[in-house]
């Protein structure tokens, strides 16, 4: 069977094929860490875990590399409002982030690399497009000048004046055109700085994944994953800086073979922003339900396309998710080993992620294997809980019913002591009652409930 995806680039479904197919290579644009992830960050991190699970489902060496954002003009300011250093500030969030991923079922990428640990490889690159005459110095900046890449613009397809109005990147008297972007600018006053060829500073946005997928993974590589807001300008940069720094106007298939972009995550219709204040937070959504109702319901529509997201998605997830369980546990007499023949079953799911991860056909077919359970045939029933197991380990939500509900029942029934208890430790705290602070840390620790101190205030979470 071949795997299809779609690919931003080309607007085509193309059938994958890996450049080695010993040595699958794929990079994603990771958090920006100086607050909690939202749903949004979510569903490209869940999306991208499903498209490595299928991947591997055909070629078993998958090199994943998804960096660390942890030099930015948010987390400067986030310091400089919490008055903490930064470097508290984006280890904090790292974890929460990696803690919260790991709560949906999305593993590790095999390298996280940060920003900040590969400066000198950013340094690099910049002298190599300035040596390709692709970037120029001002007023102590260094800019990519767009019009010396004959490419731009081929990945969002958008006109000189729309690449203006859509650049991040304000206006300054500095740049050749209003379309330029910085590769390097210098840091302000007790802003973070290294040392530059162009005096002390810091990179801008779009170097660092250039620098980092191609010191992690080289170039080409097999696939660049990310959500659609990012299509321009940032992967339209990153495009034409790593072409660039290649060979002058070296085609966009240097740099990778194939575009992934989800669509947005939406609201009542509108896309998720702080400005309208309808984000979501995973953190606060994993107090309410399994990190499995979660996933479920950012795989229940095709990943390409808008997600409106509400209560109710969750709810009926919930129900869907626990019917699994139901079904499987159920089947607890009938043994099933590896061995066993499911391809029948097997085969049609992996059609339907296979057809650019059609998760919502791939879902559909569960009900249809529920309604063959019917039949006392011994054999037909190993097969279809095999093609269950294997469908639900592909999809990420292995899971067992009575861990379902014990993790309902206890949300249900000691959020509101868990709650409490935060409250009274808040006032010990502020009546410099330590000791007592610290009992109550301990008590909630032994109910397997973990504290954590914000900017915002005490989070919890289950251990």
């Amino acid at each position: 069977m071949e795997i299809l995806l779609f690919d931003s680039l080309t607007r085509e479904k193309r059938e994958f094929k890996p450049i080695d197919d010993k040595k699958v290579r794929i990079y994603a644009c990771g958090p920006t860490v100086y607050d909690f992830a939202h749903v949004g960050n979510a569903r490209m991190a869940v999306v991208t875990d499903l498209l490595i699970r299928v991947i591997k489902t055909k070629f078993k060496n998958v090199t994943f590399v998804s960096n660390i954002t942890d030099i930015d003009d948010k987390i400067i300011e986030a310091a400089n409002s919490s008055k903490k250093p930064i470097n508290e500030i984006t280890e904090t969030y790292h974890r929460i982030y990696n803690d919260d991923m790991k709560s949906l079922g999305v593993k590790l990428p095999d390298h996280q690399p940060k920003a900040t640990e590969n400066i000198s490889e950013m340094i690099d690159m910049i002298q190599k497009l300035l040596k390709n005459d692709c970037a120029y110095v001002s007023d102590s900046h260094v800019l990519f000048n767009v019009k010396k890449y004959k490419f731009y613009g081929c990945l969002s397809r958008r006109s000189k004046d729309e690449q203006i109005a859509g650049s991040r990147v304000e206006i300054a008297k500095y740049k050749e055109n209003p379309e330029d972007f910085i590769l390097w600018k210098p840091s302000k006053k007790d802003e973070p700085s290294w040392e530059s060829p162009w005096g002390f500073g810091r990179p801008g946005w779009h170097i660092e994944c250039s620098a980092m997928s191609q010191k992690c993974l080289n170039i080409p590589f097999d696939i660049h994953c990310g959500g659609v807001d990012l299509t321009f300008p940032h992967h339209e940069n990153e495009i034409a800086q790593s072409c660039s720094a290649f060979s002058i106007d070296s085609d966009p298939k240097t740099f990778c073979n194939y575009w992934f972009h989800n669509g947005f995550v939406t609201f009542s219709g509108e896309k998720m922003s702080k400005s309208l204040g309808n984000i979501q937070l995973v953190n606060d959504l994993l107090k309410k339900y399994s990190g499995q109702v979660i996933r479920y319901s950012l795989l229940s529509s095709q990943y390409r396309q808008p997600l409106d997201w509400s209560s109710k998605i969750l709810e009926q997830s919930k129900k869907t998710l626990l019917r699994f369980y139901k079904v499987l546990d159920d089947l607890q007499d009938v043994q099933v080993s590896k061995n066993d023949e499911s391809d029948e079953y097997f085969n049609d799911f992996l059609c339907s992620l296979y057809d650019d991860l059609n998760t919502p056909k791939a879902l559909s077919l569960f009900n249809g294997w529920f309604n063959l359970l019917k039949d006392k045939n011994i054999s037909k029933k190993k097969q279809i809980k095999s093609a269950i197991l294997r469908g639900m380990e592909t999809l990420g939500l292995v899971n067992n019913q009575k861990k379902e509900n014990a993790s309902d029942s206890m949300l249900a029934n000691d959020v509101k002591m868990i709650k409490n208890f935060i409250k009274e430790r808040e006032m010990a705290r502020k009546n410099k009652d330590f000791k007592k602070a610290d009992e109550i840390r301990l008590k909630l620790k032994d109910l397997k409930i973990e504290l954590e101190d914000t900017e915002k205030g005490t989070i919890w979470r289950k251990v």
